[in-house]
């Protein structure tokens, strides 16, 4: 059979090139991390400016919406960390399905040795933070520490390229899910309001119709989508974080596909039989219907191929990492240091706390874990991996910013704690990264490897 680039028109194959090319710029990690930090940075500038009243106003005085059936009040802040959010959860929810299905959280012992690290990542930074705050206030935020932000770590990682295994990359990969599990149940159990039954009823009902749509073996992602929307309405109302409802989405989002695959071959070859003897070359395609319907349905078939997983993957996935992340940064960076002591700051327990955990609980507690799993013999470092990576993914699990930043909004109100606490994620994410990437290079000697990843997608 002749390939696209034979069979269509010049003119569309250079166009078709040409999306390719955008989408594999747009499934880039490291340019998604610095569209993020940009947003960041801007978002840092604009605080400090005559502009920054006007943005503050904005994003947190509620906007009325009209929904026909649905009205209300919504400040641009709640929406963005409520419900594009949420989406992001969704991205989350299928990459950790992703990793249960066919990648390393398959097979329990090659996936325990970076999920149990991930535990002492969490723990060692929480303890760290309630040292500096305990019997305070702020001992609430004592989460902040906990968290490892998946798409900004990898996308500073693939600076470095080839020093860099690609089995490292999966054990990071790895650890930094069973990290954002750990943070998605933390968030679940410690920072909702006062639960409403009612409201949670409503979300139990939306979870059972998930777990019926998958079980018939549904395989419209639409209706998946109908209901999660539905879900989050509920959750949001619960007193439960409504973010979380992307990920119980994207666990019941099918996996597979609706077409046997083992019959596709064959079925193919008959219908390019019957396109070649529908075809008529004297005649426009527009008169040719029967040729037509028999091309139809091989889409209709073929668009099926894809499993419902992977579709809704690739339909939100520049959404997440080039407009809803970037967005995320720039309302929530927005640190304003005029008319503020930056030593009380720096003196702060919440600033403290964070940064320390952050920056030195995080490598010790993976670190450790690491080690003393090995040394136990309970597992084995994966092939292609040292200790100098396993040193370099500890530093730089210190980079926790989009997560740690929505669980200092969810822990605080009092804008000084929440000032001290954007402060020392900021500041820790940019050591963590610098600091990891120049270990990782002065220690690399890595060569490239003739294999990796059985998939070449973006990383949320």
């Amino acid at each position: 059979m002749k390939s696209p680039a034979i069979i269509a028109d010049p003119k569309v194959v250079k166009r078709r090139a040409r999306r390719a090319k955008r989408q594999r710029l747009f499934s880039n990690g490291t340019l998604a991390a610095a569209a993020m930090v940009l947003a960041a940075l801007i978002a840092i500038l604009v605080a400090n400016t005559d502009a920054y009243y006007a943005v503050h106003t904005f994003c947190l005085e509620p906007h009325a919406f009209d929904l026909g059936f649905l009205q209300g009040h919504l400040s641009v802040e709640v929406f963005v960390n409520d419900f594009l959010m949420a989406i992001f959860f969704l991205l989350v929810g299928i990459e950790l399905k992703y990793e249960m299905t066919v990648g390393e959280l398959r097979k329990p012992r090659q996936a325990a040795l970076p999920m149990l690290a991930a535990v002492g990542g969490v723990v060692v930074p929480a303890v760290i933070y309630i040292a500096f705050n305990f019997g305070k206030e702020s001992m609430g935020g004592w989460a902040i520490p906990m968290a490892t932000d998946i798409a900004f770590a990898l996308g500073v990682m693939s600076l470095l390229g080839d020093r860099v295994s690609p089995a490292t990359k999966v054990f990071f990969s790895t650890l930094a899910i069973a990290d954002d599990i750990l943070a998605i149940v933390v968030i679940a159990l410690f920072y909702g309001t006062a639960p409403s039954i009612p409201w949670l009823a409503a979300s139990a009902v939306c979870v059972v119709v998930l777990f019926a749509l998958n079980r018939a073996r549904v395989y419209y992602s639409s209706q998946y989508i109908i209901v999660g929307a539905i879900l989050w309405f509920c959750m949001f109302n619960s007193g439960i974080h409504a973010t979380l409802a992307g990920v119980i989405v994207a666990l019941f989002l099918p996996a597979s596909s609706d077409i046997r695959l083992s019959a596709l071959r064959p079925w193919l070859e008959k219908k390019s039989k019957e396109l070649s003897s529908a075809y008529d070359e004297e005649m426009s395609v527009l008169g040719q219907h029967h040729f037509t319907q028999i091309a139809a349905g091989i889409e209709k078939v073929m668009d099926h191929v894809t499993p419902p997983l992977q579709r809704v993957e690739r339909n939100i996935s520049t959404l997440v990492n080039f407009g809803i992340l970037p967005l995320f940064a720039f309302v929530n960076a927005q640190v304003r240091f005029i008319g503020v002591d930056p030593v009380s700051v720096l003196q702060s327990p919440v600033a403290d706390g964070a940064f320390l955990g952050a920056f030195i609980g995080k490598p010790i507690g993976i670190i450790v874990v690491t080690v003393m799993l090995v040394r136990i013999g309970f597992a084995r470092l994966p092939k292609g991996v040292n200790w100098h990576q396993i040193v370099g993914v500890g530093i730089m699990g210190g980079l926790g910013f989009t997560m740690s930043i929505l669980i200092a909004n969810l822990a605080f109100t009092d804008e000084t704690q929440i000032l001290a606490a954007k402060c020392a994620i900021l500041s820790c994410s940019v050591v963590a990264a610098v600091l990891g990437c120049f270990y990782l290079f002065i220690t690399s000697s890595f060569k490239p490897a003739t294999t990796s990843r059985p998939r070449a997608k973006k990383s949320s």
